[in-house]
């Protein structure tokens, strides 16, 4: 009979697969250690308080540059203004990003802005519980020193205040700044112009209670985030040499599959449904958003990296089910729907989710679903449910893991009975399976620790004279790793050239244990990976 390669291959071979898989997996941890920077930089801006003197609200009218040939009329601060009776609603906040005689790039490929506010205690202005600060905010773009100002958005968020005084709130500690928690402000989908400038006003209405409670605000400081560009060309060269290398093996594959005499069964299928999901996330379209102003690639990415791991996890389902050896029919996928279910459920939901908040900010960069609590109570219970989903995916897959386990172990007590050939033949296809079963938790070990350390604070480690940088080295292995992993299968699960017994069949013909041995071929049978084979004596041969 012809089996799969993992079957056929013998273990001289499957090592020296192993090792060079090894080799890559260790080389796309260090591509990202050694050769890429940090990931993402953040850079820390003061805004400048400038004054309007002609009262232009309507940001489109005028904009205020905080340095340079035309920089605004300076405040120093408040004390400055009070003296000079300008009021609150004639001050504008300004930013210029990036800093003074340095540019923007495209690789940069995304911005987000973090918003703080430096808020002085006063007896007489603290700020109230749920207090609410309205911003009226403009972003603005040019590609060269000399050109005008084009508006980019404009819009007048809310964002609730989170603030404690860490000490006793007496006449002493007036001055005093409060601990505020950082706000989201603005997240851009592409960084296509050389310059941006942002300009922030809080203004005040006593009679509707605009931005009042809100404590006295002394300055507003941002903290822009942006891809690195080393390390966005070290991740689409990455990117560009994958995509050959799965499509190959996935075209490959497939070839193997309908030279065969039967149809594909449910295994062989969601395989190759994997390889394209990982395909599709390792076209490199990144490419484009070098050249063209695409917001909405971040958007696209999440949900490529939505449909890639939602398909890994059927995966993993439909895998151990297949080899769960318990006379069950599963050659189908509509057998799966109670498993699957949470999956498909818990992916809707996150789309929801994002779709909520980066799908809206391709309209206004400025929006964030925490910014009110309706849209923070929306987000967590999406963000609930999806996490309920996860580890009630997470307790059945390894319940069904633990089965796969314990019927394999049942079955090798009927092993003693064959002959020696067949017995070492099957011995390793039982081991092969389990060690693919344990590579394939690890690998989930794996990404739940990519998770974690992608949270953190970025650091690096000195290893001799070289630094290495353990976030890139997390997101360029982990992407090597799953691209491994899908490789692996689709070589491991093709068909494979090799029928097995033939040359021993003689030796079979004369070995009878009178006892039955039930053993499940994943992908080998005419009527797929559910047909439990009874071998005896003479049966054994096929």
């Amino acid at each position: 009979m012809a089996g799969a390669i993992i079957e056929n291959m013998s273990t001289k071979k499957l090592v020296i697969v192993g090792v060079i898989l090894l080799l890559f997996q260790a080389f796309s941890f260090m591509v990202g250690g050694l050769i890429a920077p940090s990931p993402t930089t953040a850079i820390h801006y003061l805004a400048t308080k400038c004054v309007d003197a002609v009262k232009t609200h309507h940001q489109g009218s005028k904009w205020f540059m905080p340095w340079g040939p035309d920089e605004c009329s300076k405040l120093r601060d408040f004390d400055e203004a009070m003296a000079k009776r300008i009021e609150a609603n004639n001050i504008v906040f300004a930013v210029h990003i990036p800093l003074p005689n340095r540019e923007m790039s495209p690789w940069f490929q995304f911005m987000l802005v973090i918003l703080q506010f430096d808020i002085a205690f006063r007896i007489q202005n603290q700020i109230e519980d749920g207090a609410l600060v309205t911003v009226d905010v403009g972003l603005a773009y040019r590609d060269d020193t000399l050109s005008e100002w084009i508006e980019m958005a404009h819009s007048i968020e809310h964002r609730k205040l989170s603030c404690n005084f860490t000490t006793t709130k007496t006449l002493e500690n007036e001055g005093r700044y409060y601990d505020c928690d950082l706000l989201p402000f603005m997240e851009v989908g592409s960084v296509a112009h050389k310059y941006y400038l942002l300009n922030i006003r809080l203004p005040v209405n006593e009679r509707k209670k605009v931005n009042i409670g809100i404590g006295e605000i002394k300055d507003i400081r941002l903290v822009s985030i942006h891809q690195n560009g080393g390390f966005t060309k070290v991740w689409f060269a990455m990117k560009t040499f994958l995509t050959p290398s799965i499509l190959i093996i996935m075209i490959w594959y497939w070839k193997r599959i309908t030279q065969m005499t039967r149809p594909p069964v449910l295994l062989e299928k969601i395989i190759f449904a994997l390889g394209i999901s990982m395909t599709f996330i390792n076209i490199p379209v990144e490419w484009f958003s070098v050249g063209f102003d695409w917001t909405w690639m971040l958007l696209f990415g999440d949900i490529r990296q939505g449909i890639f791991y939602a398909m890994l996890l059927s995966f993993w389902i439909v895998f151990c089910g297949e080899h769960l050896m318990d006379q069950t029919e599963r050659n189908r996928f509509s057998v799966y729907w109670k498993q699957v279910g949470p999956i498909v459920f818990g992916s809707f939901c996150l789309f929801i989710f994002d779709m909520s908040e980066r799908g809206v900010q391709l309209k206004n960069p400025f929006y964030s679903i925490w910014a009110s609590d309706v849209g923070t109570e929306l987000a967590m219970a999406f963000i609930v449910v999806a996490g309920i989903c996860a580890c009630l995916y997470f307790l059945f897959l390894c319940f069904m893991v633990f089965q796969v386990f314990r019927n394999v172990s049942g079955k090798r007590l009927s092993l003693p009975a064959m002959t020696k050939a067949r017995r070492l033949h099957y011995e390793g296809l039982i081991f092969r399976f389990k060690f693919l079963m344990l590579v394939t938790l690890a690998c989930a070990a794996m990404t739940v620790i990519f998770f974690i350390i992608s949270q953190v604070n970025e650091g690096h480690w000195h290893w001799g004279g070289y630094t290495v940088q353990v976030n890139s080295a997390f997101f360029t292995g982990i992407y090597g790793m799953w691209n491994l992993y899908v490789f692996a299968l689709l070589f491991l699960y093709a068909p494979s050239h090799k029928r097995y017994g033939d040359e021993q069949s003689s030796s079979d013909q004369g070995g009878n244990s009178g006892e039955d041995i039930q053993l499940t071929t994943t992908i080998t049978h005419v009527d797929g990976p559910t047909e439990i084979y009874k071998m005896t004596g003479k049966e054994a041969q096929e």
